[in-house]
C-alpha cells in the first residue's frame, strides 16, 4: 500500500519539483519505507511515489520503468493474480528485473494497452506515463478500494492519493462545493465523482482516464456490476461457487513478504474471513487478530463472539477499549487523515483498531463488504417487508415480482427487533410510494438534519433525489430487465456504488494513517458478479439476510456467531459521552462563534439537540464533522501537518 501523487503540464515550470516534493510530505503517513520520483525529458510529466513495502521489499522501488524507460509507472495497491499474469507476460516474452506485482503492471500494459485491467484481480489506483504516445493512463480498481483524485484545470492535470496532496501542491483551494455539501447533508458521504472540495473530483470506481499530452482527459467505464440474472442455476450450484470463491479470494491475498492478521468484530464477515485465513495457513501458521470495543455495556461489546471465533481458529486475540477521552483526543486527527468526512462514527474506532494492528503486522485482512453484497442490512428487509406488504393487497405477491411472500417473510421479521425507530421513521410518510423514493427515505439524513439548519441555507432535495434515482435504477445501457425489475438487486446497485465507497474511504484512511495495507476479500470482483447474477429468489430466500453467505459458511464458523441476531456493526456510545464527557468538547466546536459564522447551521437548534437527553443522531455527528473539517482545511491557509 503507497501513496501516489503526479503532474502532467502543458509547458514546463519551475516550480513543478516543489509541488511534487510537497504532495509527497503530505502523503509520508501512506508509505514509510521508501519514496521516489521522476520526471521527463522535457519536464511536463512527474510521478512521485511513498512506498509501504509488501511485495518484493528489495525490487518494487516505485517510480517504475519497464527496460527502455518509455513506460513508467506509480501505483497503489496489490495485484493478487500477479504471479499468474506473470508466468503469461513470461511466455509473451517479457523479461522480468523483480518479482513485484508493480511490474506486472507495466508488462501487462505494453502487451494489452488500456485494456490490461480487464485481466487485474486486486485493488488499485495508478497512473502510467507513456513517453511514446506522450499520454498518462490512469486507472482505479473495480470496487474503489483504492482512492484516486485530481484536479484539472485546462492546463495542468494534478492527482494524488488523497486531498490533501492537491492542496499541499496549490493545484486548488480549499473550498466547499455546494453540490457535495448538499449530498453529504443527504447521506454523509458525496455520490459519484464529488467531493465536498471545489474543483477536486474522484476517479470513480471501474474507470480508467486517459490523457493525451496537449489533449482533454477522457474517462471510460472499463466494468460495472453486471445486470443479467443467471436462471440455468439451481441454489445448490450457487451456494458450491460462493464457497469457492470465497476460498479463492482469502487464498489470493494471503500473498505477502511481510506479517499478516486480520480484523475481528465476531460477527459473520470478518469471522468467515478469519476462519477461511486458518483454512488455506494451517494450524501451524500464526494469525494475529485485532478487536475494539467500549466500556459502557454489552450494546457496545462485541468481544464475546470475538473471543469464540478467535478461540476456534487458534489465533492470537488482542483488543483495545476506548473511551471517551480517546475520541476526545482523535478526533480532529481522524478528519484531517479523512480529508472529508464520511460514513458515520465508526471511523473512531475502526481508527484505533488500525494503529493496533499495525503495532503488530504490516497487512491485515478484512470483512468489509459483506453486509452490500450479501444482503445483510436490516433496512434491505425493511424495504421488502413494504413490498410484501403491498403484493398482499393487491393480490399479486408472486415470486417473480416480490421474492417473498408476506407469509413467508414472516419468520425473518425477529431481525426488525432493534429497529423501531426506523420502522416509525419509514412508514410515518409515502408508504407504497415508488421503489426508488422509499430506498431514499431509508438513505436521507437529511429528514434530521432539516431541523438543525439555518433557516436562510437553501438545498435543492429534488436535486439530490434524481441524483439518487439515476444510480438507483441502475443508469446505464447494459442493465437488464430482470435486474431493474428487482428491488434488491436495484439496492445492493446504489450501496456498492454509493453506501461502500463512504466505508472503504474510512477502510483506507484509518490504515494508511498508520503505514498498513487493508486487505478486503469479500469485495473480489468475482464475487460480486456471482451475487449480482443469483436470482433474488434465492440470494434473499424469504426475506433471510445472507441467506446463501449464510448456507456457505455454515461448517466454517462456530453456531454462536452463526445464529447471531444481534448484528452491532460497531455501535459508538456517543449519547451517553455527549450527557457527559464529551458535552463541553463538542458544545465548543459546533457553538463556537467560527461555527456561528458559517450560515450552515441554525445553533439555537443545535444547542436544543445537545442539551436533549435523546441518542446521539447522525445528524449531529454530521455537524461535528464537518465543522471540523473546515476548521482543518478551509479556515486557514492550508499545510501539509495536521495542526493539532
Amino acid at each position: 500500500m503507497c501513496g501516489i501523487a503526479g503532474l502532467l503540464t502543458r509547458a514546463p515550470a519551475s516550480d513543478l519539483d516543489a509541488r511534487l516534493t510537497a504532495m509527497l510530505e503530505t502523503l509520508a503517513h501512506r508509505g514509510p519505507d521508501d519514496e521516489g520520483t521522476w520526471t521527463s525529458a522535457d519536464g511536463r510529466r512527474l510521478l512521485g511515489h511513498k512506498r509501504l513495502s509488501i511485495i518484493d521489499l528489495a525490487g518494487g522501488r516505485q517510480p517504475m520503468a519497464n527496460e527502455n524507460e518509455s513506460v513508467w509507472i506509480t501505483f497503489n495497491g496489490c495485484i493478487y493474480n500477479y504471479e499468474d499474469l506473470a508466468r503469461d507476460l513470461r511466455q509473451a516474452g517479457h523479461a522480468f528485473r523483480t518479482h513485484s506485482d508493480t511490474e506486472v503492471i507495466v508488462h501487462a500494459y505494453e502487451e494489452w494497452g488500456p485494456n490490461c485491467v480487464e485481466r487485474f484481480n486486486g485493488m488499485w489506483a495508478f497512473a502510467i506515463c507513456d513517453e511514446k504516445r506522450k499520454t498518462l493512463f490512469c486507472s482505479r480498481d473495480r470496487l474503489g478500494i483504492k482512492p484516486f483524485y485530481y484536479v484539472w484545470d485546462g492546463e495542468t492535470f494534478t492527482f494524488a492519493s488523497e486531498i490533501k496532496a492537491l492542496l499541499a501542491a496549490g493545484a486548488v483551494r480549499a473550498e466547499v462545493d455546494p453540490d457535495g455539501l448538499r449530498q453529504y447533508l443527504t447521506f454523509q458521504f458525496c455520490l459519484g465523482e464529488k467531493t465536498l472540495f471545489r474543483n477536486v473530483r474522484k476517479l470513480e470506481p471501474g474507470f480508467n482516464l486517459l490523457l493525451p499530452q496537449d489533449g482533454e482527459p477522457k474517462q471510460d467505464r472499463y466494468w460495472d456490476i453486471p445486470g443479467e440474472v443467471d436462471l440455468e442455476h439451481d441454489e445448490d450450484y450457487f451456494v458450491e461457487r460462493l464457497e469457492w470463491l470465497m476460498q479463492d479470494a482469502v487464498r489470493l491475498r494471503l500473498r505477502a513478504d511481510v506479517p499478516l492478521g486480520a480484523h475481528l468484530s465476531g460477527g459473520l464477515d470478518s469471522s468467515t474471513v478469519l476462519a477461511l485465513a486458518r483454512l488455506l495457513l494451517g494450524e501451524a501458521t500464526p494469525i494475529k487478530t485485532f478487536t475494539g470495543a467500549f466500556g459502557e455495556g454489552a450494546a457496545f461489546d462485541e468481544t464475546h463472539y470475538a473471543r469464540i471465533m478467535a478461540k476456534a481458529a487458534g489465533s492470537q486475540y488482542i483488543e483495545i477499549y476506548l473511551g471517551a477521552e480517546d475520541f476526545r483526543n482523535s478526533i480532529e486527527r481522524i478528519i484531517w487523515f479523512m480529508d472529508e468526512p464520511a460514513a458515520g462514527p465508526g471511523v473512531f474506532p475502526q481508527f484505533w483498531v488500525s494503529k493496533l494492528a499495525a503495532e503488530n503486522v504490516t497487512v491485515v485482512l478484512g470483512g468489509q463488504g459483506g453486509d452490500e453484497n450479501f444482503i445483510g442490512y436490516a433496512r434491505y428487509l425493511l424495504a421488502y417487508l413494504e413490498e410484501c406488504l403491498r403484493g398482499a393487497i393487491e393480490d399479486t405477491a408472486d415470486r417473480s415480482k416480490h421474492v417473498a411472500t408476506l407469509e413467508t417473510i414472516v419468520p425473518s421479521l425477529p431481525d426488525l427487533q432493534n429497529y423501531f425507530p426506523m420502522l416509525k421513521s419509514f412508514w410515518s410518510d409515502g408508504l407504497f410510494d415508488e421503489p426508488a423514493r422509499r430506498y431514499y427515505r431509508l438513505m436521507d439524513r437529511f429528514v434530521q438534519s432539516r431541523r438543525l439548519l439555518h433557516p436562510d441555507l437553501k438545498i435543492d432535495t429534488d436535486k439530490t433525489f434524481e441524483e439518487f434515482r439515476a444510480i438507483f435504477q441502475g443508469n446505464r445501457a447494459d442493465a437488464s430487465p430482470r435486474s431493474a425489475a428487482s428491488m434488491i438487486n436495484r439496492i445492493s446497485y446504489f450501496d456498492l456504488k454509493t453506501h461502500l465507497q463512504s466505508l472503504l474511504h474510512v477502510e483506507d484512511r484509518t490504515s494508511m494513517a498508520w503505514g498498513l495495507e487493508s486487505r478486503v476479500p469479500l469485495l473480489d470482483y468475482r464475487l460480486i458478479e456471482l451475487m449480482a447474477a443469483i436470482p433474488p429468489v434465492v440470494k434473499f430466500r424469504n426475506g433471510q439476510l445472507k441467506y446463501l453467505f449464510r448456507k456457505a459458511i455454515r461448517n466454517l464458523i462456530p453456531p454462536e456467531i452463526l445464529n447471531r441476531r444481534d448484528k452491532m456493526g460497531f455501535p459508538v456510545p456517543l449519547n451517553q459521552w455527549l450527557q457527559n464527557e464529551l458535552r463541553d468538547f463538542v458544545g465548543d466546536i459546533l457553538l463556537g462563534e467560527r461555527s456561528r459564522q458559517r450560515g450552515v447551521f441554525d445553533h439555537a437548534a443545535l444547542e436544543a439537540t445537545l442539551r436533549a437527553s435523546h441518542t446521539f443522531s447522525r445528524s449531529l455527528w454530521g455537524a461535528l464533522c464537518l465543522e471540523i473539517w473546515r476548521r482543518q482545511f478551509v479556515d486557514t491557509v492550508w499545510h501539509s501537518r495536521p495542526r493539532l
